[in-house]
């Protein structure tokens, strides 16, 4: 299989672009983060793909199907087209976190963006994963491609803590981590 070169950004739903209400079951208690819909749509405008990757322990919790998974999905999605925004595609483990990883898809473990660089035929060097936990961007240090995480009301001290050691880089929200890879491109592009 032979990589596209197509950049790509590996997004978190909740607390990067959606509120984190824990195991939000009802698309009504959807709200897009200040700022999302607008960093998103400039990924977009870059043809850099948006593919979510996302946890979804309430699912094997039994919180909610998913069927509720899917409305909630397509309720945010339908959120960002209203702004002129779109995502490429979704991933979602149902595992809970306590039980043996099954196929190692719950992030930390790395199943979901293998599949999606291999579904999106990406480099795995020139994609971006970008969350508001340390588990969201850690595999950018197994698989390769830039690791930025984001502040949070989930964001924990550990959290902030194991990014510094792994050399993760820091942004206040996803606005300014889409800044700082738009840079990134700019800088990689002008070195050509």
């Amino acid at each position: 299989m032979t990589a596209t070169g197509r950049p790509a950004a590996f997004l978190d739903r909740d607390g990067t672009i959606i509120r984190d209400t824990v195991y939000i079951r009802d698309p009504d208690d959807v709200e897009l983060l200040p700022g999302a819909a607008d960093a998103i749509k400039r990924l977009n405008e870059q043809s850099i793909a948006v593919i979510v990757v996302t946890n979804q322990s309430g699912i094997g919790r039994g919180l909610f199907t998913v069927e509720e998974y899917e409305a909630v999905r397509a309720y945010f999605e339908s959120l960002l087209r209203d702004e002129g925004a779109h995502i490429d595609a979704s991933y979602y483990c149902p595992h809970l976190p306590d039980k043996p990883l099954i196929g190692n898809c719950r992030k930390p473990g790395t199943l979901m963006f293998e599949k999606a660089i291999s579904d999106f035929k990406l480099d795995p060097a020139n994609v971006a994963y970008v969350g508001d936990r340390w588990r969201d961007v850690i595999a950018s240090k197994k698989l390769g491609g830039r690791g930025i995480m984001i502040e949070s009301s989930e964001t924990t001290n550990d959290d902030r803590q194991r990014a510094r050691a792994d050399g993760i880089e820091t942004a206040a929200g996803l606005s300014e981590a889409v800044i700082m890879l738009l840079d990134g491109l700019t800088d990689v592009s002008s070195k050509s």
